[in-house]
């Protein structure tokens, strides 16, 4: 394929940030507390990373491990605060206890961006059923992305169904990008590119010494250049 993929890179600090865009990153999440699987990031850590580089950010919107909203009205706030910081594009995602994606929460959520970009994340890989979320979300403003793995598991795990998605992208529920993420390895590249899928997200493959270590400049160089 010769569309350029795109590669995003989490990021917990301007460290981070710098090392993924001299890589070659075309855009940061930006997380705090990966003990928790990604937590939103205190403004001020927005603002030190979007001083040190000038690639898309975008910032999470949760509160607590797990897939719950919790309090909707503390997320409204974050949000508030992170637009008027300068924050133009977030990931966010809630599920309610059956595994059904938990509109309200996200419709509030959504209130507040005001039509600004943003990712419904690896939510969609705990959720009940899958389809029946896509399309539940499929209307809402400023949803472009979907990160996924296409199964709890991870990718290898999740293979078939990212490409059933991909097959289907532009139908009903489908017309959002799909974002390949979770548990993702090089291997998996071929394969994903062949079914279509031209967006990929990167975390501990960014960090060759673990969480408790910055980006590496030349991991994602070694992504970049896989991906074409």
């Amino acid at each position: 394929m010769s569309n350029r993929a795109l590669l995003e890179v989490i990021a917990l600090d301007a460290e981070d940030a710098v090392a993924a865009q001299a890589g070659g990153a075309d855009r940061l999440e930006l997380v705090t507390d990966m003990a928790a699987d990604g937590l939103t990031p205190p403004r001020e850590t927005f603002a030190a990373i979007r001083a040190a580089v000038d690639i898309p950010l975008r910032v999470m919107l949760r509160r607590t491990d797990g897939f719950a909203a919790g309090r909707v009205d503390l997320l409204v706030a974050q949000a508030r605060e992170l637009r008027a910081e300068g924050a133009e594009e977030f990931v966010l995602g809630f599920l309610n206890p059956d595994g059904g994606p938990d509109l309200t929460a996200v419709e509030a959520v959504v209130a507040e961006l005001d039509g600004c970009r943003w990712t419904f994340h690896r939510a969609i890989d705990r959720a009940a059923d899958r389809d029946q979320t896509r399309k539940a979300l499929a209307d809402l403003p400023g949803l472009d992305t979907i990160l996924t793995a296409g199964a709890a598991a991870g990718v290898e795990a999740g293979l078939p169904v990212l490409a059933a998605e991909a097959a289907r992208q532009g139908e009903p529920g489908y017309a959002a990008r799909i974002l390949v993420g979770g548990g993702l390895a090089l291997h998996h590249v071929p394969a994903l590119r062949e079914a279509g899928i031209d967006a990929f997200h990167i975390g501990g493959a960014a960090r060759p010494s673990g969480w408790s270590g910055p980006v590496s400049a030349a991991a994602v160089a070694e992504w970049r250049t896989a991906l074409g």
